[in-house]
């Protein structure tokens, strides 16, 4: 059973539990309702530690803010793309999203961090448009035959070569368009930064009441995945 009244502890200080309760409340009340576990069930039980870890990262962040004097007034909640969501873990990105203290953290701590620059832009070579006894058809070089690819290369454009029992001729080229980098290496970089420092933080920090462990806790009855 979780302590009365409390969602955890801060420096040592009592949260009160009654922001989880509005925000179970929030859930249960809203468009997805019929989609949450049954209550009193264990995977109720579960969703109510991974909203009580969310609440507690805002709280944490929230202190870490006024601490250092963080500018707040930023237009919320965001959305991040599902590849920073899955870097920073369910919890601390939905903390993330809705949370402007989260935010502020996040962008001092992760502040100096650089990454190397992405890898230029790749020009893939040309497919070879080939005619042969058998029917035409494009290939890239490196797929085909070495003794027939090097014949090919060496003969004049439309010229048909015969190497190792293989026929055909190079009729023509199809370029293929440069393909971009899509990584985002210094997102990446800071989101790793920005993990392993909450996770100092938390460890350091916060105490979690029984009940409300996080749900990943492999000592608490309703993690399923223990071994």
């Amino acid at each position: 059973m979780s302590a009365p009244g409390v969602l955890g502890l801060l420096d040592g200080r009592p949260l009160p539990r009654t922001g989880l309760d509005r925000r179970l409340a929030a859930l249960r009340s809203g468009p997805r309702a019929s989609a949450l576990p049954a209550p009193g069930s264990a995977e109720d039980r579960q969703l109510t530690r991974w909203v009580a870890q969310v609440l507690l990262t805002e709280e944490l962040c929230a202190a870490v803010a006024a601490e250092r004097g963080l500018d707040l007034a930023e237009p919320g909640p965001v959305r991040l793309d599902q590849r920073a969501a899955v870097e920073l873990g369910s919890i601390t990105a939905a903390a993330f999203e809705g949370s402007p203290a989260v935010r502020a953290v996040y962008t001092a701590v992760t502040a100096t961090v650089t990454a190397p620059p992405p890898p230029p832009p790749h020009t893939a070579p040309p497919r070879w448009q080939l005619s042969t006894p058998d029917g035409d058809f494009e290939a890239d070089p490196d797929t085909l035959p070495t003794a027939l690819a090097a014949a090919l290369r060496a003969a004049p454009p439309g010229t048909e070569v015969t190497t190792d029992g293989w026929t055909a001729t190079l009729v023509g080229l199809r370029s293929r368009p440069a393909t971009t980098p899509t990584a985002d290496p210094l997102g990446a970089a800071r989101r790793l930064t920005f993990a392993r420092w909450l996770d100092q933080a938390r460890a350091t920090r916060l105490t979690l009441v029984p009940g409300l462990e996080h749900p990943g806790d492999p000592a608490q009855p309703d993690n399923h995945h223990r071994h």
